[in-house]
This record gives C-alpha cells, sequence and structure tokens, in this order.
C-alpha cells in the first residue's frame, strides 16, 4: 500500500467561488428577512474535492476552467496554496463560477449555481488535459461541467488504465456511456432516486443493490453515514458518530475527496469508505465546504487498512 504522500490522482469537475448566507429561518417566496452572517469561500464540487483529497497529503491535479476575474484569481491562489498542480486549470473570457448558498438554522443547505467558466471546458480540453496526466490512478468528476467534457475525460482514463469515479451532482439524467465508463459511481440519497429507474430511495439493500449491474456504487447517507456495493453485490453498511451539524454544505465532496485518496493509496474500499465518513463529519461541524475540511493532523490514518 502507498502512503497517501506517493499517490497521485486527478479532478476534472467545476470551482466556484460560494457566497453563503447563515439564517435561523430562510425566506419563504416574497419574503425579506434578517440573516445571522455572510461569508465568501472557495468552492465548486471538482475543487472541493480536489482540496480535500489534497489535504490527506495526496498529489492533486485539477482539471478546471476558471474566468479572467478577480474570484478567478483567488481561485488559482487557493489550488497553489493547496500545493495541487495547477498546470491544467485553464483561464476563460468569462467570468467564474459563483454558488449562492443559504444555510439555515438546522445547518441544512439550499444552493443556486450559476457555471460561467465551468461550462466553458470542451470535449478537447478534457482529453487534452487527461493525456498530460503521468502516473494518476484515479479521476474524480461531477455534473457541474458539461456531460460530454467528463465522457471525454473518463473515455481518455480508461484507455490509459486510470479508476474513474463519478460523483452525480447535481443530477442529470446520465448517458449510457458515461455510466459505462464509471468504475465508481457515488450519489447521495435524492441522486440516488432519480437514477434508479422506478425513482426509489435508497431504503433497502435489495434496492441499493439493483441500481447498477455493472461497475461499484457507494450511497452516501448524510448523517446515516454510507452504504457500499460489495464486489460480491451485497451491501456493507457503514454508520457516521452522531454530532450537532452547523453547516452540511460540501459534506459530499469531504467524503469523495478521501476516499478517492484513500483508495489510490491501495487501501481496502471498506477502509477507504470509513475514512470518507470520519472526514466528512468532522466537516459539518464548522461552517464552509474547503473551510470545514479536516487538516491533515486532524484525520484518523488508523482507519486506512489494506
Amino acid at each position: 500500500m502507498k502512503n497517501f504522500a506517493d499517490t497521485k490522482i486527478a479532478v476534472i469537475g467545476s470551482t466556484m467561488m460560494d457566497l453563503t448566507v447563515y439564517a435561523d429561518i430562510l425566506p419563504a417566496a416574497g419574503e425579506t428577512r434578517f440573516g445571522e452572517s455572510f461569508t465568501t469561500g472557495f468552492g465548486g464540487k471538482g475543487a472541493n474535492q480536489a482540496v480535500m483529497a489534497a489535504r490527506t497529503g495526496a498529489k492533486v491535479s485539477m482539471i478546471t476552467g476558471i474566468g479572467k476575474d478577480g474570484f478567478g484569481d483567488e481561485s488559482l491562489q487557493n489550488f497553489k496554496d493547496c500545493h495541487m498542480d495547477i498546470s491544467s486549470v485553464l483561464r476563460l473570457d468569462t467570468h467564474t463560477g459563483v454558488a449562492h448558498i443559504w444555510v439555515d438554522g438546522q445547518g441544512q443547505n439550499r444552493i443556486s449555481i450559476v457555471p460561467g467558466a465551468n461550462f466553458k471546458l470542451t470535449p478537447q480540453d478534457a482529453i487534452d488535459e487527461v493525456k498530460k496526466l503521468k502516473n494518476v490512478s484515479v479521476l474524480i468528476a461531477q455534473c457541474e461541467i458539461p456531460q460530454e467534457v467528463t465522457l471525454a475525460a473518463f473515455r481518455t482514463a480508461q484507455e490509459l488504465g486510470i479508476t474513474t469515479i463519478l460523483n452525480p451532482a447535481p443530477y442529470q439524467p446520465l448517458t449510457d456511456d458515461l455510466l459505462d465508463l464509471t468504475d465508481w459511481l457515488i450519489p447521495n440519497e435524492i441522486e440516488f432516486a432519480e437514477l434508479d429507474k422506478a425513482h426509489r430511495a435508497p431504503d433497502t439493500d435489495a434496492i441499493i443493490a439493483s441500481l447498477r449491474e455493472k461497475g461499484r456504487t457507494i450511497v452516501t447517507l448524510g448523517s446515516e453515514g454510507a452504504a457500499l456495493v460489495t464486489k460480491d453485490r451485497k451491501v456493507k453498511r457503514f454508520a457516521a458518530k452522531k454530532i450537532s451539524a452547523k453547516d452540511t454544505t460540501g459534506a459530499g465532496d469531504c467524503f469523495i475527496g478521501a476516499f478517492a485518496a484513500a483508495i489510490a493509496t491501495g487501501a481496502s474500499e471498506e477502509s477507504a469508505v470509513q475514512f470518507g465518513i470520519d472526514c466528512a463529519t468532522k466537516s459539518v461541524a464548522r461552517k464552509g465546504a474547503q473551510s470545514s475540511y479536516p487538516k491533515i493532523e486532524e484525520m484518523d490514518f488508523s482507519l486506512i487498512v489494506k
């Protein structure tokens, strides 16, 4: 099994600037309410997952589009500060993506995103940048960039023997071609129900196991942890510690970044899931997305086994 520092992974996906309002009660349609506080922070599902993976000590390459604006400058500096490879961060002639986030008094969030540069990436960009990757074992993607870009990236990755992980969020219908190229599919409960042909929630092991005939699946279950479909098509559930959540924004991304980094070291999939849950649980105790992710000294590496 490799050390995290000897592990290389890549993420193709979104970069956003998060503009977050915290309020005990969120306004209804046509209503105005006072909020408690406002923050700006680095986000985007792709960037979140990459930053979390980098925090484990893994070497991370980020393939993304950012604008030629102030948010783009700040995002690029953030990647540098996280010691990520920025050679595939493309500066494009539009604004950097923005996410408007509202968080209520129970820590639950509502999010609207304006993709900007994220939707200017092309399939050829994906092919060119994935081909540049050296000694990368895992490639992660989400649904905040055009699906044809992810498809091109995964097709190229498979040709190079790179394991692919798809987080189908925010939900959109997925092509059969993309699913066929996805080694690990990791939806949450809402995305699972959208993907399931009968739109069933992941309430039973049988339903969870039936989502895909090929490829692997993990369903993240929020405060209930996660469910892993094993190689023999059984379902193994992993509990999360019960804590009082302050902000769930980016928790799923935290799980995926940590899980991917662990899998890339050669860790067992069960221990990688438990490691991901532990990191995500720590994140919901703090406000923000990337700002809430555990630092390397806070991570429980004793969870990682072969």
